[in-house]
């Protein structure tokens, strides 16, 4: 069976096309913000609109086929900009006929996308990116969030660092050159809390130390805290869980420090570190189609009308695909 994807939860608007595990096709336009500014959700709402049938063309070109090729038409219905979201669902409606249409979590798509391509059974999941800081694990039916990140996401506060220093967008890519040139620490709050991290109070300390130290020196000193705080949670839900896997994805798992961090850390426990491959850890459509497939395989009743769940948690997903009998296709 063939699932198109559809992600549009944030700065990114992709087309995937799967057909079982295979990814037959994944293409995307990404809106990016003047300098100096985050993501403006209308200015982002209005790229999507403006790109989303040339994403579509050129992924059913990629792959090989039409739209009436496919089987289901799978998009993401949350987390994310409601803007975004909602120019992804009336897409949705647009482009489905009669196609069973399935909604799809943001975050366990994420997942469900690194499971299968690092092929790894049962993960520990540090989940970053600009908008989602998690530790994650599957237990009874669902994708349990063990730690979260009590005020901004990691990828967020790099961005606000970056652009505060007058670097480029994204930000983390451009944090993370900096600090491979410093070399002093810089002394900043460490904020774990239980299982819970905290960055506002690093980021604007950070700021402040930028007036009598050298950003290379800030920048390496807030990419080691924040890396070390998250390692720090991995290994403890990693532990707590009695897992012997642990999977990076999000935007943020492809900074080179935090897979190091993350390897050692694994290495040390005898455990099995897995990074999802860069073109399928930040935002995009073939991990939609796929967690789609997987979705209605195991069951999932298809929307008529395709809408959006701006605050979509997690570990509100029951996850049927991993304890029921798929259907075959």
């Amino acid at each position: 069976m063939i699932s198109v994807g559809i992600e549009s939860t944030s700065h990114t608007f992709g087309i995937g096309i799967c057909e079982g595990k295979k990814i037959i096709a994944n293409q995307r336009d990404v809106y990016v913000p003047d300098l100096g500014w985050g993501i403006k959700p209308e200015e982002a709402r209005k790229h999507h609109e403006s790109v989303m049938d040339a994403v579509l063309e050129k992924a059913l070109q990629e792959a090989g086929i039409s739209i009436d090729d496919a089987g289901i038409i799978s998009f993401a219905a949350g987390p994310g900009l409601p803007p975004c979201l909602k120019t992804g669902t009336k897409f949705t409606r647009k482009i489905m006929g009669k196609r069973p249409a399935i909604a799809v979590n943001h975050p366990v798509a994420h997942i469900e996308i690194g499971r299968l391509l690092c092929k790894c059974s049962d993960p520990i999941v540090l989940y970053v990116s600009g908008g989602n800081t998690q530790v994650i694990g599957y237990s009874s039916g669902r994708y349990r969030v063990f730690g979260e990140t009590q005020d901004m996401a990691i990828g967020n506060a790099r961005d606000v660092l970056a652009r505060y220093m007058g670097l480029g967008y994204p930000g983390g890519p451009e944090i993370d050159k900096l600090a491979s040139k410093g070399s002093k620490y810089v002394q900043l709050p460490y904020t774990v809390k239980g299982m819970d991290v905290s960055f506002t109070g690093i980021l604007s300390d950070a700021k402040r130390k930028l007036a009598s130290h050298a950003n290379e020196d800030v920048a390496f000193s807030f990419a080691e805290t924040t890396f070390a705080m998250l390692t720090e949670i991995t290994e403890r839900a990693l532990s707590h869980a009695e897992k012997n896997e642990v999977l990076l994805t999000g935007g943020v798992a492809a900074s080179p420090r935090l897979q190091e961090m993350l390897k050692i850390m694994c290495d040390e426990r005898g455990a099995e570190c897995h990074v999802c491959p860069g073109e399928y850890s930040s935002d995009n459509g073939a991990m939609i189609a796929w967690a789609g497939l997987l979705a209605y395989r195991g069951g999932q009743k298809p929307v008529k009308k395709p809408d959006y769940i701006a605050r979509w948690r997690t570990d509100e997903v029951k996850i049927i695909w991993r304890k029921k009998k798929r259907k075959k296709t």
